[in-house]
């Protein structure tokens, strides 16, 4: 069994982060430890929430990993609350990171054209050098302009799209995917170029609601996948038609929407797409 090392916050109420990560990846058969960069009562959506910092814990648990000569099939990185937390998540890439692994990074930090409230101009700077350790990297729009330098549009063509993923593997990473992509009304995707210049895109039906917490069930989902051994386009693509069908569930749900997408009713339904996807 694949074991990976996810390196987040914890909103001990609210799907997201590492409530999202770990059942996801260990459905997906997948070992998943933790190593939370903050402990939050809730997301942040919540009028009221307490947030403790742990970032004076991630050198002494590495030191502890490196004592115990643990090791990692794959790395992977969401929501960072600092630039401090940025530098220290390389500090690990530097210690844990190989060739035989993979670095998944989810620069979470953006969406809608503005930075995250908790964050300020200069911390996509701090991002960018995550980014550049990186083997794939996932970011919004929002998020791949602000990496970028370019300017963040909502009504764009391919080429706009083609120049950020180029962009975004000049930082230094190997793989750029870049989600929320839409050349129609009623499609949404995810296009990806490496720097072999392979590309790929995969598009599903624009859903009519959105939720909290997507785009760490996305991430979580592609690393499972790739975890299984499946190909970066697959575990893609199921990634996106999952998203959809908990998003799809949570619309139907009479229980609070806001709080965050429903994935834990729909996890038999994972489990069977990839289970027909490894048979291909």
């Amino acid at each position: 069994m694949k074991r990976i090392i996810t390196l987040q916050d914890i909103s001990c109420v609210g799907r997201c982060s590492i409530t999202v990560a770990l059942p996801v990846i260990s459905a997906m058969g997948v070992e998943c430890g933790i190593l939370p960069t903050a402990v939050l009562s809730t997301h942040t959506m919540f009028k009221t929430f307490t947030c403790k910092d742990l970032s004076d814990q991630i050198s002494p648990i590495a030191d502890a990993w490196e004592k115990e000569q643990i090791t990692f099939d794959g790395i992977y990185t969401g929501y960072l609350a600092s630039a401090r937390q940025c530098d220290q998540v390389c500090e690990f890439f530097d210690r844990f990171a190989t060739r035989e692994n993979l670095v998944l990074v989810d620069p979470a930090m953006a969406d809608n054209g503005s930075l995250y409230g908790a964050f300020d101009e200069s911390f996509p700077a701090a991002m960018a050098k995550v980014c550049a350790k990186a083997d794939i990297i996932l970011p919004n729009i929002t998020e791949a302009a602000l990496l970028t330098g370019m300017p963040y549009k909502t009504e764009y063509d391919e080429a706009y799209i083609q120049e950020l993923l180029e962009k975004l593997l000049k930082l230094g990473c190997k793989t750029a995917v870049l989600t929320g992509v839409s050349y129609s009304p009623d499609q949404l995707g995810v296009v990806y170029l490496d720097r072999d210049g392979q590309s790929f895109s995969y598009f599903t039906r624009r859903c009519a609601t959105s939720y909290h917490g997507t785009g760490d069930l996305y991430s979580s989902t592609v690393l499972g996948g790739l975890m299984r051994g499946l190909s970066l386009g697959d575990a893609l693509a199921l990634a996106a038609d999952f998203v959809v069908s908990c998003i799809d569930a949570t619309a139907q749900s009479t229980s609070a929407r806001w709080y965050g997408v429903e994935f834990e009713s729909q996890i038999p339904v994972l489990c069977e797409m990839l289970k027909k996807r490894l048979m291909k």
